[in-house]
């Protein structure tokens, strides 16, 4: 683990090593400076915080005031990881739109990457966030924004139709300037491919052991999960034996390829 603060270029270089990216959900300053200290490359201020610290079913009622202040909790913690905030529901629904959220997320809670979820409609949106020095992590597969879309959390790629869309849209958003991109729910095969293909890092959640990295909510990762734990997740709490313990369980899994194991890979 380097002191050095990690960028859009240092994971660009673990990947070309070799080297796995542990990256873990954060919404507040006291887990932001456990997970630095912990190691973990990126901290993801994620929409999720909707249903795991407001209890929403979903991700769709988060607003951007909420996300500003989340991820400025986050930057006040954190002083190595890599802070990466979600544009939650509609704050991205126009490019224009998009450029006036991701700043208020960089200039007011110290973003220093934004995450939007979808493909193609969006390439002009990267696009313009990049020209305006804006860096961009994409999220294909499931998009939790479009569960109503959808009808439920489930797994996409798992057709050829579906899994070619994903394909052509992760080699779009790389073309149009994405420096990261999230892979949820997918086949591991086609994460793989993906993976092996582009040139930017690949982050998997439910996708496999073969992406460049690996991505967990916390809440799930500690075993706080209310319901039923998802397939693809694991308790770091069981090995780690307390709460600094699970996060350092879960960098080293990650970093040395034990997590996911067989048993959390659903296709």
């Amino acid at each position: 683990m380097s002191a050095s603060p990690t960028t859009v270029a240092s994971l660009a270089a673990m990947k070309a090593r070799g080297e796995r990216i542990a990256v873990l959900t954060c919404y507040d300053a006291t887990f932001a400076r456990l997970l630095d200290e912990a190691g973990v490359e990126v901290m993801l201020v994620g929409d999720s915080l909707g249903m795991v610290l407001q209890g929403h079913p979903t991700t769709v009622p988060v607003t951007l005031d909420q996300m500003v202040y989340h991820t400025a909790c986050v930057t006040r913690g954190s002083s190595r990881a890599l802070v990466v905030a979600d544009l939650p529901f509609m704050s991205y629904a126009t490019p224009e739109r998009a450029l006036e959220s991701a700043s208020r997320l960089m200039q007011e809670g110290g973003a220093q990457m934004v995450k939007l979820e979808g493909g193609e409609p969006y390439l002009d949106t990267v696009r313009q966030l990049v020209a305006q020095g804006a860096p961009v992590c994409a999220h294909l597969g499931l998009q939790p924004q479009s569960v109503n879309q959808l009808g439920g959390y489930r797994f996409q790629g798992r057709d050829h139709a579906s899994a070619e869309r994903i394909r052509h849209d992760a080699l779009a958003m790389q073309d149009a300037g994405a420096s990261l991109l999230v892979l949820e729910c997918v086949p591991q095969a086609l994460a793989g491919e993906i993976a092996r293909t582009l040139t930017i890092p690949v982050i998997g959640i439910g996708a496999g052991a073969e992406c460049d990295g690996q991505v967990l909510v916390l809440q799930d990762m500690l075993g706080l999960n209310p319901g039923r734990a998802p397939r693809f997740s694991r308790d770091f709490t069981v090995a780690g034996g307390s709460v600094r313990g699970a996060v350092d369980a879960y960098v080293v899994a990650v970093r040395e390829g034990s997590f996911p194991s067989a048993p959390e890979i659903a296709y």
